[in-house]
């Protein structure tokens, strides 16, 4: 990376975000040593303004952030790291140092969209995801068309849990299904977006 660290006085502002929810976790600031350090490494690391050395986030508390990609603005004088962190982000025990819930919630399909690629492309024995893969695309869309009637039939009762419990057997399985297709959710997504424009 091309960096403008003379714009900054030797210490470029880098924020971090959980590569798997998008919430920002915390601002630190690297220098060129910090930088080759994380990279190095896997471990965030930054330049501590207060200890005047370098720091890797979670040296004492076991609490790292496992880097996953690191990229500069448009300016050349800030840095987005995207990590997944190893317990909470800010040094008070919150998952942030913005005092906010870092929660997956709906970008936890992202996630599971990938266990479901490595299943397809991993197999293993003991695997549902891999053995209904082996089992060829006619049983994992009929898989679908199983749990898409279950929904509807949970839908005419009153009990919410089994209700969502089928829902979330259909939302896997047309992930496993779309897989299967070579396609995604987030493809699925853009289509919605574009029908929303």
């Amino acid at each position: 990376m091309d960096l403008n660290f003379e714009k900054t006085g030797g210490l470029i502002p880098a924020i971090i975000q959980d590569e798997q929810t998008g919430k920002v976790l915390m601002l630190g600031y690297m220098n060129e040593e910090a930088i080759a350090k994380t990279q190095e490494t896997g471990k965030v690391t930054f330049f501590s303004r207060t200890k005047n050395r370098l720091w890797t986030k979670g040296e004492t508390s076991g609490n790292f952030l496992m880097l996953k990609s690191m990229v500069a603005d448009c300016d050349r004088d800030t840095l987005l790291v995207k990590a997944d962190p190893v317990g909470p982000a800010c040094h008070t025990g919150a998952d942030t140092c913005f005092n906010e819930e870092n929660t997956k919630g709906v970008s936890f399909l992202n996630q599971l969209g990938s266990v479901i690629k490595g299943r397809r492309e991993n197999p293993s024995e003991s695997s549902y995801t891999s053995k209904l893969f082996a089992r060829g695309i006619n049983k994992v869309a009929q898989k679908v068309g199983e749990e898409a009637v279950e929904v509807v039939i949970e839908a005419k009762d009153d009990n919410r849990n089994l209700f969502l419990n089928e829902a979330a057997d259909l939302l896997f399985h047309l992930m496993v299904l779309l897989e299967a297709k070579d396609a995604s959710l987030p493809e699925v997504v853009e289509v919605l977006e574009a029908r929303h424009k």
